[in-house]
């Protein structure tokens, strides 16, 4: 069968086409997406082309489909699964598959970066065999699709919040996770990933008992602080606060008084800018964990970090890139029991033929999680400018219009109302 495809074929060459899937394999299934949020590290695979470490293949010769937060439906499911899963299933997958190499080594393998026929920008897929011998393709059980594609960005969080470690009392052992009840930096922390650690923070089961988010944009700041409210978090246990440090002579000294005058348990730097990471550093306190959550595109990255304190006060990093398998879990689990809400993630909206300008230029774009309905023709959109292009005419101003009064209907945000609006009167693409 055709699908239609955004596939990479080198450096910012990401061309929407229409091609021919295989007959699946009896070891195969043949699904169809619905949604696609685009993800940053698109954007850097845009960059690299076959320089990342996910490409596998030529891009000349085996063009890959890009894009890895999807959601969708099973079509046809090959004889080895079907005992397992059945065409008409909603699914997520996780990624980050791990396959081993005929040496039993972890690959780099992933839809959406390594294989021609599955990634997220698609109208329909084919699931390669490794995707369930991995545990991978996730049953998916909401009303509404674009939280499934959310999944795959709040599995980093959850990751990245596992990833943390502490050896106090001096243990060798390394007790995994934030410190329980303990304080939390999360710097730069306003954009779609932060306001997911912030929601996370707030409502997983492990909290800490103070959180200070920086950033260096108001706008951003107040838009999280609605969202994601004060009040809301001393509900759970959590005294949070938000400050600007822009104009901070001394931002350490700052949020070092916003914590009582002592330094922090964890510190998350969200950005790969070298003067950030470094306050972070200057922020860890005894056993103080700091997780690089930013990935950057630049490979020589680098900032000054203490290794004095590495040595005398226990300070350590870590760094992860995605989440695994039960980190995905977990967030679907959340999602669909209402303790994690993330739709504040998503500020645009758009179809399948927005996909490749919009991953080249996501950088420069504003705002949170651009989600994309694949099987749909639509400009990229900001949700807070539907009410306008609803008045400027044209075909698409009475969809657009339609979408401003749903969303304003929910306090401005996404909402499965708004999806199914889309999804029956968006052009097809």
């Amino acid at each position: 069968m055709k699908t239609k495809a955004v596939r990479i074929y080198g450096v910012n060459d990401l061309r929407l086409e229409e091609f021919d899937l295989p007959e699946i394999n009896d070891d195969e299934i043949l699904a169809r997406i619905v949604s696609d949020s685009i993800c940053m590290s698109s954007h850097k695979l845009a960059l690299q082309g076959e320089k990342h470490k996910r490409i596998r293949y030529n891009l000349r010769q085996d063009p890959c489909i890009i894009g890895h937060e999807f959601c969708g439906v099973l079509e046809k499911v090959g004889a080895r699964w079907a005992g397992q899963f059945r065409a008409g299933d909603r699914f997520a997958i996780q990624p980050a598959l791990n396959y081993p190499d005929e040496k039993g080594e972890a690959t780099l393998w992933s839809p959406g970066y390594s294989y021609r026929f599955i990634g997220g920008d698609a109208t329909c897929i084919v699931i390669p065999k490794e995707v369930m011998e991995m545990g991978c393709l996730l049953p998916y059980h909401a009303d509404n699709f674009f939280m499934g594609s959310l999944s795959e960005p709040v599995s980093c969080v959850v990751g990245a919040y596992h990833a943390q470690y502490h050896t106090r009392g001096g243990s060798y052992v390394h007790n995994m996770g934030i410190v329980e009840g303990g304080s939390l930096a999360l710097l730069a922390s306003v954009g779609p990933m932060g306001l997911g650690a912030i929601d996370y923070a707030i409502h997983a089961g492990r909290k800490p008992k103070r959180v200070v988010v920086t950033d260096i944009d108001d706008a951003r700041l107040k838009r999280a602080a609605a969202l994601l409210g004060v009040e809301e978090a001393a509900k759970h246990g959590v005294e949070l606060c938000y400050v600007n440090t822009k104009d901070l002579s001394d931002p350490v000294e700052h949020l070092k008084q916003l914590n009582g005058g002592k330094l922090f348990d964890d510190v998350f730097v969200f950005a790969p800018v070298r003067p950030v990471l470094e306050v972070g550093d200057r922020l860890l306190g005894h056993d103080g964990c700091l997780n690089f959550f930013a990935g950057p595109t630049d490979t020589a990255f680098s900032a000054a970090f203490n290794f004095y304190n590495v040595h005398y006060e226990s300070h350590h990093i870590v760094g992860t890139s995605g989440g695994n398998t039960d980190d995905m879990k977990e967030s679907l689990a959340m999602m669909a029991s209402g303790d994690l809400n993330p739709v504040f993630m998503i500020t645009h909206v758009g179809g399948l033929d927005a996909v490749a300008q919009t991953t080249i230029d996501l950088d420069k774009i504003p705002g949170g999680k651009k989600l994309v309905y694949t099987h749909k023709k639509l400009p990229l959109a900001a949700i807070d400018d539907f009410a306008a292009k609803g008045k400027e005419g044209g075909e698409l101003a009475p969809l657009f219009a339609g979408l401003a009064e749903i969303c304003g209907e929910h306090c401005g945000l996404w909402s499965k109302e708004a999806e199914d609006y889309l999804l029956e009167k968006a052009p097809a693409i």
